[in-house]
């Protein structure tokens, strides 16, 4: 009974203090602009981008484990969920199974498939996931070759985050590369393992039924540090930058381009949570800098376990140069 009050205190607060953030810009005017300047766009942008990373994040880390879990696809010898290996680092303790999935291989008549098929339980108590992801991978390669190359898959994966009932739905097809070659098993050893994710059209399907296509393009590197680090940073080059990551429309109907402008760090010691980062979206009406793992003041902080961490919004109208600012858990 504790916990859950613990709980309903947390999710309390931080509705509160999303509501409070949005009685303070009210007087830049709520309503909406063709243009998506409005503070409720902006704000629902800002959101938008952040749990749209966070899910393509999770889909990658998914995949990836079900690929290291495989014999057949990895090439290396089979190993279970927990196991501990030892380098030069120290110990990494894996587990590559997914809670809230079953995973199954086909590799029949030539056919090399892993799919993975969300069940819609909510194991991690903070979203729900129904949907497939279906990985290929050609005859011949392993995963942990260097450069071997798989295609993965997004139908129709529907996700629900729990605190507000926020649903978005992705599908599209991504290639992820192992550039450097090995499993993370060995990374203890390795000292870093890099991956590749892009993707030409990532269909999303809001809850307002708003759908638009985004494009991807983002590098993984995992290094050891006290358990796995996933470092992500954006590699489209548009001619000026060459760190985008994200591009495309958004719900409103807005071009928009996001750079990584500080690596995005994910920590397996902090329960493989966003612990930092910050990426800068440009758009004609507006830049718009958001900056991760923070605390309810917008303050750098440290790993919060089972609580919220939390960005914020800063973005700069052009029109005008009026600067607002908006901080939300994620």
């Amino acid at each position: 009974m504790k916990t859950k009050q613990v709980l309903l205190a947390t999710v309390v607060a931080a509705t509160g203090l999303i509501v409070a953030c949005t009685k303070q810009n009210s007087t830049s005017g709520s309503a909406a602009n063709n243009d998506g300047t409005s503070t409720a766009q902006v704000q629902t942008q800002s959101d938008d981008v952040t749990q749209v990373s966070n899910e393509l994040d999770a889909v990658a880390d998914d995949a990836n484990n079900s690929l290291n879990a495989s014999a057949a696809f990895s090439g290396a010898a089979s190993y279970q969920a927990g196991v501990v290996t030892d380098g030069g680092g120290g110990s990494l303790n894996l587990d590559l199974g997914i809670c809230d999935a079953t995973v199954t291989e086909d590799t029949a008549n030539g056919l090399r498939q892993i799919v993975i098929t969300y069940d819609g339980l909510n194991c991690r108590g903070n979203r729900t996931r129904t949907g497939t992801v279906v990985i290929s991978i050609p005859v011949g390669t392993h995963w942990r070759d260097k450069g071997a190359v798989v295609t993965v898959d997004i139908e129709s994966l529907k996700i629900t985050r729990l605190r507000d009932d926020k649903t978005i739905t992705l599908n599209g097809t991504y290639i992820y590369t192992n550039v450097t070659g090995g499993l993370l098993k060995d990374l203890a050893t390795l000292g870093t393992i890099t991956h590749t994710v892009s993707a030409d059209s990532v269909t999303i399907l809001f809850a307002d039924s708003a759908t638009r296509v985004w494009s991807v393009a983002r590098q993984r590197d995992f290094t050891y540090n006290d358990g796995v680090v996933v470092t992500t940073t954006g590699t489209h080059s548009d001619g000026a930058n060459n760190d985008v990551a994200i591009w495309g429309v958004n719900r409103f109907g807005n071009e928009f381009e996001t750079r990584i402008s500080q690596p995005m760090v994910i920590e397996q010691s902090c329960d493989w949570r966003l612990t930092s980062g910050q990426i800068i979206t440009t758009r004609p009406a507006l830049t718009l800098t958001i900056t991760y793992g923070l605390d309810s003041n917008g303050d750098p902080t440290g790993c919060p376990g089972s609580g919220y961490y939390y960005f914020k919004a800063v973005w700069v109208l052009s029109k005008n140069g009026k600067t607002f600012t908006y901080i939300a858990p994620y």
